[in-house]
């Protein structure tokens, strides 16, 4: 049966998507119209990479319903969608550039603890689309044990319908405690791989980095609290849209640490332009 709120959650959605895919398309065309005046601050090849990402989002979008809910699809649009909010991020940085300056080894240790959110995230999209989170609702044991009984070659097979496995079969138990558990594990690791990296930049002696290691801390902290909220209150609708909406932080605060550590292209001069700045030799 059609239940209505549902329904008016899923039109809210498709509208705000398309209010999203027509200010894309906006921002695209305007950075190609400045590119052509030769005032532009930003390649247009952003734009365009954004409104070939949103469109791609789009039809994940549609197979996420046609498709019923299938977990791979819904997973890549999660994804899909993290990375849209990046590509903006990225953008918003170098319209408005504030450089950081981040040593060798410090931005190696941000894309190292990116490449392990994004992992992480990509675990937590396959609870979610699984409907995995209920099946451990104790800590920091699961069920009663340490390690119980798993099935990973069938919680980690992709091609599948919601609630089948490979074979046509249901989805065992196993499979989803196995799913839960690769997540709760990944967690540990991420959570660590945060909270080091922000006493990295911290420590580093530059003032400048203390607010981003803070807001690192901060969401890390974020992201522990809806995670054992949705395990131990049974998976409240707040801390299920709270934990995505952390991740989707930590997206951003790395997307932008990133961009705004890269470095700097300085334009060549033209040749001979230092002599003539210099004048005529006396």
């Amino acid at each position: 049966p059609v239940t209505h709120g549902k329904a008016w959650v899923e039109m809210v959605h498709r509208y705000l998507a398309t209010a999203v895919g027509v200010l894309i398309t906006v921002l695209a065309i305007a950075q190609w119209r400045l590119a052509r005046r030769g005032a532009a601050t930003l390649s247009p090849a952003w734009g365009a990479a954004t409104l070939a990402w949103v469109c791609a989002q789009g039809a994940f979008g549609a197979l996420t319903v046609t498709m019923k809910l299938y977990p791979a699809i819904v997973t890549a649009h999660l994804l899909g969608g993290l990375g849209l909010l990046a590509l903006l991020a990225v953008q918003a940085v170098r319209l408005a550039p504030a450089p950081l300056a981040l040593s060798a080894r410090q931005r190696a240790g941000v894309a190292l603890v990116a490449a392990l959110v994004v992992g992480q995230i990509l675990l937590g999209g396959w609870v979610s689309t699984n409907y995995a989170v209920l099946a451990c609702t104790d800590f920091p044991t699961c069920q009663g044990r340490w390690w119980p009984a798993m099935d990973f070659d069938a919680a980690f097979s992709v091609r599948r319908p919601l609630g089948e496995s490979a074979d046509g079969g249901y989805l065992p138990f196993a499979a989803l405690t196995a799913i839960h558990m690769a997540h709760r594990l990944g967690a540990v690791v991420a959570l660590a791989a945060l909270l080091g990296l922000a006493w990295q930049l911290r420590s580093g002696g530059d003032p400048a980095l203390r607010r981003p290691a803070a807001a690192l801390a901060g969401v890390a902290a974020l992201q522990l609290a809806t995670g054992l909220s949705n395990v131990v209150l049974g998976w409240p609708l707040l801390a299920a849209v709270a934990h995505t909406g952390g991740a989707a932080l930590l997206v951003v605060l790395l997307a932008m640490l990133l961009a705004r550590s890269a470095p700097r292209r300085v334009p060549a001069a033209p040749a001979g332009a230092g002599a003539r700045a210099l004048g005529p030799a006396s």
